[in-house]
């Protein structure tokens, strides 16, 4: 028999672990049970007992062992491992996790596809999410984006009507390309992700060669109160390898779970990957002064302009224990920021603050972070917040309520002195998101400039063999709208569509 992989062996290598121990089977409550196949019944041909405790507890168990899946990023695989500061960067961040080089923060992040549900496949074109959670002494920091350095839209109102075009038609439940680039070619702003997802990028070879990215822009405090805008950025020590969109195909097939699998793996073997935290700065005098609007989420900031800044490394080292506790429950949010860093105007970002929370309470109820995966084990939670479901620390006898005069937990100095404010000005209304020429600048650099002539030629495979089954007046609008960011790549989708080439093309 040939050897296999950790991922095969993993039951195998259970049972080495406890060779020569008796595990006692119990019920939930922690009661022996003696009979595990036989069903109590009047007879041996009678019917079954209500008082047959141990098939209540079973098939009560069984019935309520599955959770709402994610509305976005259903799919995913996660790891354990550590990030550990290699840069000075107290001068922008105050943040205890960057603190002092050589300093190791335990982490846990979480990879996934985008769109598709959780039996979906690993190797679709999809943008990947990429989080992040820091276990650290100021409680949990999540930073949580993808791997890509924009996204398709910034206005978070839009929101659930993007998610809405990428996941199934609500009539015929099958993926719907007229909704797809409906959605995209009504929303410029879309181009240049569009663009990056139709790339070579669009299929990672797994999780470990990609980079991730929180891709919104955040704010750095420094010890001295003086702020910087910022945006995260972690490069690939594996190097950026991609899958062909046949290869992708192909791998749909053989092995739907390539990138879980890639990942186990890798880290059983003991090949744990790494990558590199980088920051780019931008400082308020900056920003104030940029052509560019600093928190618009469909574009980067140029390197030239805002050079890379290098912080650390993150290692993954340790698989879960057990997915469903470590993966599955695992709750990500923007909000959970700590002192020395925080939100910034991007609408996009707003909107997460928000939404991450109220999901999580909904998938996983009130006292989500108390699950273990997700608890902020490095600090103690104290505040006056009690009660609810599942709540597995309700903090003894300390006072509810606030003011008190017994001993409740105070304000923390720290954070309050770190806490920056910024001077607002405006009327309130409702600002209309409207694409402008900027959004197809970027999309036209990466295009032109970014990618080489055979990967030109592939994004414009890509983008035909999704549009081919759209109506042909949208077909039509998607020419348009890539003319827009380059005339040779609106004229390869209509030569590939064999639509007639139009002479602005």
């Amino acid at each position: 028999m040939s050897a296999r992989d950790p991922a095969s062996e993993q039951l195998v290598n259970f049972k080495k672990t406890v060779e020569g121990t008796r595990i006692q089977l119990t019920n939930k409550s922690g009661n022996p049970v003696g009979n595990a196949s036989g069903l109590l019944t009047v007879g041996e041909n009678g019917p079954a007992l209500l008082q047959d405790l141990h098939l209540v507890d079973l098939l009560s168990s069984f019935t309520r062992e599955r959770i709402p899946e994610r509305v976005v990023h259903a799919k995913g695989a996660g790891a354990f491992g550590y990030f550990e500061v290699t840069h000075d960067i107290k001068k922008y961040c105050a943040a205890k996790v960057f603190d002092t080089i050589g300093k190791r923060t335990p982490v846990a992040i979480r990879f996934s596809t985008v769109a598709g549900e959780v039996g979906s496949t690993d190797t679709v074109r999809d943008p990947r999410g990429f989080a992040v959670k820091f276990y650290t002494e100021d409680g949990n920091w999540d930073v949580v984006g993808n791997n890509t350095p924009i996204f398709f839209i910034r206005d978070p109102t839009l929101f659930p009507s993007f998610i809405h075009s990428q996941k199934r038609n609500p009539a015929t439940h099958l993926k719907d390309p007229d909704m797809f680039w409906d959605f995209i070619t009504l929303r410029h702003e879309c181009v240049h992700q569009t663009i990056y997802t139709f790339g070579d990028r669009g299929i990672p070879d797994g999780y470990r060669h990609m980079n991730g990215y929180a891709s919104h822009t955040y704010k750095f405090v420094n010890d001295q109160g003086v702020s910087h805008w910022c945006k995260f950025h972690f490069k690939t020590n594996q190097g950026i390898k991609n899958l062909s969109a046949e290869k992708g195909a192909e791998l749909q097939v053989s092995d739907p779970d390539y990138a879980i699998r890639d990942l186990y793996n890798s880290i059983a073997k003991g090949d744990f990957p790494s990558w590199t935290l980088y920051v780019q700065v931008m400082s308020m005098d900056q920003a104030d002064k940029s052509k560019l609007n600093p928190f618009d989420l469909t574009k980067i900031w140029p390197h030239a302009d805002f050079p890379l800044i290098p912080v650390g490394r993150m290692v993954l080292d340790r698989n879960p224990k057990n997915y469903f506790s470590d993966v599955e429950q695992i709750a990500m949010s923007p909000s959970n920021l700590i002192p020395g860093i925080e939100a910034s105007p991007d609408k996009m970002l707003q909107g997460r603050l928000f939404a991450y929370n109220d999901t999580h309470r909904h998938r996983l109820g009130a006292n989500y972070l108390q699950i273990p995966v997700n608890c902020p084990y490095r600090t103690k939670v104290s505040n006056y917040q009690r009660d609810g479901p599942q709540v597995l620390y309700n903090q003894d006898g300390s006072p509810n309520y606030y003011p008190n005069s017994f001993s409740g937990p105070q304000e923390c100095p720290r954070a309050a002195r770190l806490e920056s404010k910024i001077v607002l000005n405006g009327e309130v209304g409702r600002y209309q998101d409207l694409a402008t020429e900027d959004d197809y600048k970027q999309g036209a650099a990466l295009y032109s400039k970014v990618m080489d002539a055979e990967e030109k030629k592939r994004v414009a495979i890509n983008i035909v063999d999704h549009l081919k089954g759209a109506s042909d007046f949208i077909q039509d609008r998607t020419i348009a709208m890539f003319n827009k960011v380059h005339t040779e790549l609106g004229r390869q989708i209509a030569v590939g569509l064999n639509k007639k080439v139009q002479a602005n093309l």
